[in-house]
């Protein structure tokens, strides 16, 4: 039996449609909007909408018919721009509870991959939390895997910065993952999306540097360093303003000093130069003359002569620097286990 009335299509005065009130989409894109537009002036809408039909009581006692959207926000949207009066509707029957034109609309962007990792996320959560759902249930319906699901609610765990910052495509989901590792370190987490954004950290630097904080993390518990290390690394780090690991051992130790470009050892070296030409003639044996500057840098910030970036690709997907089959592997992969040491 079709769940459609009479199995047809209808033609619905534009003006008698109201919003999905359960549209998991928050942003449209105006200029994707103008070009639908654009192709229904021209083509019509070839896919017709689907909606929900209600009796309502007017004011002077008679009954008027509206109609509720479960389906097809962006080619109504489109539709209204393009001044299109009609358009073609499936009417799907009475019985549809909320829960039923949630789980369409989402389904429906879903196969259209119209929706943000952000909405994504929120819609997953709201199916789970208001209606009920369990994981592997949302799963099923949307043709993902139950970690997936669980995976792209945990989005939710980040700060809101980084929430707007992925849903506007200024980072990947594939940055996410070393930024949840972090959930319980707040201040190493801004660190590291902070250097995310600045200095256009690619998906692979990003992990490698959420391993090395993590490595420290073991490092310093299973060690339990001296108070006073400990110090001089947070003073270090503060002052260099890049992250900083004392290793002690029992004969000296090792210093390290991250840094993520050349410009940035540039930059270190003259710092490092100059405070120890302040400190005196003997603290400048260590690096020698103040002014000596290493000779084997090669300016990389432009690309190779005709091999211009791709301007259809936004800046965080020009950092995801992971082949396609590690996209896919890490599309299930956001759990912290996966980065142990």
């Amino acid at each position: 039996m079709s769940q459609f009335y009479n199995n047809a299509i209808f033609w619905v005065e534009v003006d008698k449609i109201k919003p999905n009130p359960f549209q998991p989409r928050r942003e449209f894109d105006e200029r994707k909007l103008q070009d639908l537009a654009k192709s229904i002036r021209q083509y019509g809408v070839i896919q017709p909408l689907t909606v929900t039909r209600n009796e309502v009581q007017k004011e002077d006692g008679g009954l008027q018919t509206e109609y509720e959207l479960v389906t097809g926000e962006r080619r109504l949207r489109a539709a209204r721009l393009a001044g299109i009066a009609q358009v073609p509707v499936l009417i799907r029957g009475e019985h549809d509870d909320d829960k039923v034109k949630l789980e369409l609309a989402i389904i429906e962007n879903l196969q259209r991959e119209d929706l943000n990792p952000i909405d994504r996320a929120k819609a997953f959560d709201r199916l789970a939390r208001e209606f009920g759902f369990k994981h592997h249930e949302i799963a099923e319906k949307v043709g993902k895997s139950r970690e997936y699901v669980s995976n792209t609610i945990r989005l939710l765990a980040m700060p809101q910065e980084m929430q707007d910052a992925l849903a506007e495509g200024k980072i990947s989901e594939g940055h996410t993952r070393p930024l949840l590792m972090l959930t319980d370190r707040p201040q190493e987490q801004q660190t590291l999306f902070r250097e995310i954004l600045q200095r256009r950290l690619t998906v692979r630097d990003t992990e490698g540097i959420a391993r090395r904080i993590a490595f420290d993390r073991v490092r310093k518990k299973e060690y339990l360093y001296a108070p006073e290390i400990l110090e001089m690394e947070r003073e270090l780090s503060e002052a260099l303003g890049t992250r900083v690991a004392i290793e002690p051992k029992e004969n000296g130790g090792k210093l390290s000093i991250d840094f993520m470009s050349e410009d940035d050892l540039r930059i270190l070296f003259s710092h490092l130069a100059s405070r120890i030409a302040a400190a005196g003639p003997a603290s400048q044996k260590v690096l020698g003359s103040a002014s000596s500057q290493p000779e084997r840098f090669v300016q990389q910030d432009s690309p190779p002569p005709g091999k211009p970036p791709p301007s259809d690709i936004s800046p965080a997907q020009s950092l995801d620097d992971r082949s396609k089959e590690e996209i896919e592997k890490d599309e299930n992969a956001f759990d912290p286990s996966n980065f142990s040491i």
